[in-house]
């Protein structure tokens, strides 16, 4: 008998070791299995990234981006004035640039605003007054922006709306009416090819710093160049098209597709298409390559294509518009008809494009933006739901409302449920905000062209951990709830604490899917 005793405690006494030496065992496994089922799933609820290598780069036959067959370059003063230009529902301003003294109307420019521009006040200023003196006639005006907004650009509309100015620098007093051209920076790279092709009486056009590509595409390759450029880890390209490849939310941004292709196949003018190698958010090779053939389609041969070492997305050097740039865009349009097909076609520093600008994938479970930020907001809104349905029924039991009970018999979360299902539901908002944080905070480094490893490194390693102890949260709660499961005990006791456990619990793993669809878990897959 006292044998059977003792075998029995020390039995007792080896279980309740091997349960203490098991529990860490158990954690950690049940932790690293709920990460790979994470991963997993991230993995396959959207597309991956891999751009394609770009090969066979337009070759630069010289360094020099001199014009060939440009003239001398003179000086003139210059006066300017302000003119209305009347459009199809509304009124803008425009200043003309005008070279003072010429004996022979003047070949005159229209320019075109990209997205960060708009009005001539502070638009195109170096420009402008560089081509006056040289005697061209340049006029900005005014971007319209009662149709322009950040959800909905029409750019065959604003080509229509910049015909008008250029009707209206034909009719300006010493100005050759069949020498105006336009002059288009960025965005207008999608609206100038529009403009030639419906106003084939459009002498030339510049593009500066053209797209190119659809913007959705244009914006992907941008995102994928300022992030190589701020050296954050590879894990965080995943998102790159399932921001970017996603309708976003609220609807509009219809021009996110915008095709300028048939427009370029279409082109007759001389092109002078210009790009500075500083400038990480275009396609400078694939761009130009991609406009020659284009142009080439309709027997358009006279493209010219320059490069300028060091320039921005501006065509600055340290805040200033190249000075060579300003003389060569001079010379071009002087120089015209004879410059449009003069040697080197393809000129200046040797541009570096590494991925193609390609069509973004379509996320196929969590494409609509519009669900997307719905999920999330009704996650943290479970979230928040749980901790105040107990506050309410911990106010009404305070209150006396309802049926009284002993103490020992009112509703009750089990001991240890609390807090592992508060570190739960902490625990995946608190990733939720770091992720927001970091994609925030890359997003400035990379506008700014800089590196800082604590963020760009650190941050990342800092909102995994907060994932990985999130699930660990999860993993606890989970333990806990199935050991009272087996000892015939509930987690939660009365309506209202099952429903603020359920609503924690739903929201928490609802937004640890969120996480792992972003690229929070990663694990190389």
């Amino acid at each position: 008998m006292l044998r059977s005793e003792r075998s029995i405690r020390v039995r007792r006494r080896l279980a309740r070791v091997t349960h203490v030496a098991a529990g860490p065992y158990r954690l950690v496994a049940s932790t690293a299995l709920g990460v790979v089922v994470l991963a997993v799933l991230g993995a396959v609820m959207g597309p991956q990234w891999d751009p394609v290598p770009l090969e066979d780069p337009l070759p630069v036959t010289s360094s020099s981006t001199a014009i060939g067959h440009a003239p001398a370059l003179k000086k003139y003063e210059v006066r300017t004035s302000v003119v209305d230009v009347q459009l199809d529902g509304a009124t803008i301003q425009a200043q003309i640039s005008e070279p003072v003294g010429l004996d022979a109307p003047a070949p005159g420019v229209v320019f075109v605003h990209g997205a960060g521009t708009g009005e001539y006040k502070i638009a195109f200023l170096a420009q402008a007054r560089a081509l006056a003196e040289s005697g061209i006639v340049a006029m900005v005006p005014n971007k319209r922006l009662d149709t322009y907004t950040t959800r909905h650009r029409d750019y065959v509309q604003m080509a229509h709306d910049y015909d008008a100015s250029v009707a209206v620098l034909r009719q300006h007093e010493g100005v050759d009416p069949d020498r105006v051209g336009v002059y288009a920076e960025s965005e207008g790279g999608w609206i100038a090819p529009v403009m030639a092709t419906v106003d084939p009486r459009i002498g030339f056009v510049v593009l500066v710093s053209s797209p190119v590509v659809p913007p959705r595409e244009q914006a992907a390759f941008a995102v994928d160049s300022y992030l190589r450029n701020t050296g954050v880890p590879q894990e965080v390209f995943r998102a790159i098209p399932r921001a970017v490849g996603m309708s976003l939310p609220g609807g509009g941004f219809e021009y996110a597709d915008f095709d300028v292709t048939p427009y370029q196949r279409r082109l007759t003018q001389p092109v002078l298409m210009v790009y500075g190698t500083g400038d990480a958010s275009m396609p400078v090779l694939q761009g130009a390559e991609q406009l020659i053939g284009d142009a080439a389609v309709n027997g358009d041969t006279d493209v010219t294509v320059r490069y300028y070492e060091g320039a921005n997305h501006g065509i600055r050097v340290d805040g200033v518009v190249s000075a060579t740039f300003l003389r060569d865009l001079s010379g071009w349009v002087l120089g015209l008809p004879a410059t449009a097909d003069a040697s080197p076609r393809v000129a200046g520093a040797t541009p570096e494009q590494t991925y193609v600008a390609a069509p973004v994938p379509e996320p196929r479970w969590l494409g609509d933006g519009d669900i997307v930020v719905g999920t999330v907001l009704g996650s943290v809104a479970l979230l928040v739901l749980g901790p105040l349905l107990v506050l309410l029924a911990r106010g009404a039991e305070l209150a006396g409302l309802g049926r009284r009970r002993p103490a020992d018999q009112r509703p009750r979360f089990a001991p240890g449920v609390p807090w592992r299902l508060t570190g739960l539901g902490a625990g995946a908002l608190a990733t939720v905000v770091g992720l927001a944080w970091y994609l925030v905070s890359i997003a400035r480094l990379a506008l700014d062209y800089e590196r800082n490893d604590w963020i760009v490194r650190g941050g990342w390693v800092a909102v995994r951990l907060l994932g990985v102890a999130a699930v660990v949260a999860a993993v606890l709660l989970m333990q806990r709830v199935h050991e009272l499961h087996v000892a015939e005990r509930v987690a939660a006791g009365g309506v209202v604490r099952k429903l603020a456990f359920g609503a924690v619990a739903a929201g928490s793993t609802v937004l640890l899917v969120v996480l792992a669809y972003w690229g929070v878990f990663q694990l190389g897959i």
